[in-house]
């Protein structure tokens, strides 16, 4: 019989204090060895938000009076955010001198309270991001400290890598396990005396490495985001090692090698990452910082990459998800958006999934998660796939799609594509085909989405429910969500439209069908975003009655860009 949950978490504190009582025996204060960098990038727009009082944990908004460590425990997610420290990353892009104190003050008041190993910071993946932190922004953390905190906070610097040179292999499979043993290279390299910590930790990695990463650079959660912050961490141990005159261990470099071109294929026109299965678009320059400190050239030339499918022609992008959705202890994260696309123009987003809903609480987080919340086609209103809660309180995708198909449509054009999944083939006796096609010039994208019955299987639960439904057929919606900069109006022809870019540019939606268009309310989930942004989505209604149905649609440019004003900077926050 298990132990009460107050109980077995008062015993899992007092490990955790042990352990790091046990790490930091005969710990002295270190020295950096080096001028810290600061090389991770962060939001000016949600570090001003910080100053203003306002952090943003796990969902949740905090009204900071005097320090994040004023509130009582919270849920795991919330914690990890709080204790994670990457908050830092946005008071240093905010640069002033009240971000500047804020951030040194909370340091101060998190080691007078946690250093000796309380609260739930020292999980080794949130202590090796916080770790990280402290590396990254130690100039800035040093020259709002006295002496005596200066002391304190090397001497914890040091416990860090101590204690994650012990402990990294107890975080989580995935990225947090890269977090923690990430933690012990760069936290150890950038300190003195710690080279004997850091080896064996360099030797660990090149192993993980192989594990964790694909032969082509995917990873099992098939987040781009996470694809991201695991090739962050990777990159930043790399130039580590390299200002500590060692060598990376050949499988790390060669990790990195194969991750870089698949972000470069997960890269949209904008420069944002595509928004699937829970991650976000990246904060402005993020990716391109991390692609450059690769050193490592190329995109990725395969039809898929990490499941995904890119066309880009011109000045437009467009991403679509084509493949199964993660399992295992990913399903707890994954998205029903099979054959969901977006694309972008330029620097401007135009057609979206709504997004990841993590920072908004578990609510949105769950309604993101189903496939209305994606630009995809749904009949009945209906899933690719089931949010069932599991062991744990997680809430797991099940029943999805396991069988998704694309190939090129070379006949279509130089950037088209056929793609097919199956999710909807038990339930209503139907395979939704979509197809994309690019254009020469990335100035048309021309769709066509079909619900077909194939097997005998496949008919005759089609029939079984065209018979309950009588003339009715099975009603199906597909959803464009669009981004909230795209203004868009119905045309007076009710069949098209209009849609100008944030940019002055003009679009255009048609369809060729007997669907009823209309314009509905949508919501943008962005984490770099104070709440839900509310948008619009543009919804096709029709009804399948035979064993084929078509609906034909397209996005057109209504001018040309000779002469249009050029965007210069992304849709973020940062940018004001």
């Amino acid at each position: 019989m298990a132990p009460p949950r107050g109980k077995r978490r008062s015993q899992d504190d007092f490990a955790t204090r042990f352990r790091v009582w046990r790490a930091s025996a005969g710990i002295q204060p270190a020295e950096f060895a080096r001028t810290p960098e600061p090389r991770s990038i962060g939001s000016a727009g949600i570090g001003r938000q910080i100053c203003d009082g306002k952090l943003r944990v796990g969902g949740k908004q905090l009204r900071i009076t005097d320090g994040p460590w004023d509130h009582g425990p919270m849920a795991l997610p919330a914690e990890a955010d709080r204790h994670g420290f990457m908050w830092l990353d946005d008071l240093a892009a905010v640069g002033t001198k009240r971000a500047r104190e804020l951030a040194c003050t909370w340091l101060v008041q998190w080691l007078d309270r946690y250093a000796t190993g309380r609260g739930a910071g020292w999980r080794p993946h949130v202590a090796g991001r916080r770790l990280v932190r402290w590396v990254h922004h130690g100039t800035m953390l040093l020259d709002g400290m006295t002496p005596v905190q200066s002391v304190r906070f090397r001497r914890s610097l040091a416990v860090h890598v101590a204690y994650l040179a012990r402990h990294w292999r107890n975080a989580p499979p995935g990225l947090p396990t890269f977090a923690a043993l990430c933690g012990v290279i760069e936290g150890g390299l950038a300190l003195n005396a710690m080279e004997r910590r850091v080896r064996p930790g360099i030797v660990a990695l090149e192993k993980l490495c192989a594990e964790g990463i694909a032969e082509d650079g995917s990873i099992a959660s098939r987040n781009p985001e996470d694809l991201l912050d695991l090739f962050e961490l990777l990159v930043w141990c790399d130039m580590a090692m390299v200002d500590a005159g060692l060598v990376a261990q050949p499988g790390h470099r060669a990790a990195i090698m194969r991750i870089a071109p698949l972000l470069r294929a997960l890269r949209q026109a904008d420069g944002a990452l595509a928004r699937f299965h829970g991650g976000n678009r990246g904060v402005e320059g993020r990716l391109d910082s991390a692609l450059a400190a690769a050193r490592a050239r190329g995109i990725s030339k395969e039809l898929l990459s990490m499941g995904y499918a890119r066309l880009a022609r011109g000045r437009a992008t467009v991403i679509l998800d084509g493949a199964s959705p993660p399992t295992g202890p990913f399903a707890a994260t994954a998205h029903a958006s099979p054959l969901a696309f977006e694309m972008t123009v330029g620097r401007r987003p135009l057609v979206v999934n709504c997004g990841s809903g993590t920072t908004f609480g578990a609510d949105w987080l769950k309604a993101a998660r189903a496939t209305p919340a994606h630009s995809a086609l749904t009949p009945d209103g209906a899933s690719a796939g089931q949010l069932k809660l599991a062991r744990r309180n997680r809430i797991v995708l099940m029943a999805g799609a396991d069988d998704v198909r694309v190939e090129p449509d070379p006949d279509r054009g130089p950037a088209a594509l056929s793609a097919a999944h199956n999710a909807f083939g038990r339930t209503h006796g139907l395979i939704h085909v979509r197809r994309l096609d690019l254009g020469d010039d990335g100035a048309v994208l021309t769709g066509e989405d079909r619900l077909t019955s194939i097997t005998e299987a496949e008919r005759a639960q089609f029939d079984r429910i065209l018979r309950q439904r009588g003339s009715k057929g099975i009603g199906f919606t597909i959803r464009f969500h669009l981004h909230p900069d795209v203004t868009s109006s119905i045309n007076e022809d009710g069949l098209s439209v209009s849609l100008m870019l944030k940019s002055g540019e003009l679009w255009q939606f048609q369809h060729a069908s007997n669907a009823r268009i209309s314009l509905d309310p949508s919501v943008y989930l962005e984490k770099t975003r104070p709440k839900p942004t509310p948008t619009r989505q543009i919804v096709l209604e029709a009804a399948a009655q035979d064993y084929g149905t078509t609906i034909r649609w397209s996005f057109s440019r209504l001018q040309s860009d000779r002469g249009q004003t050029r965007d210069f900077y992304r849709d973020d926050m940062s940018i004001t």
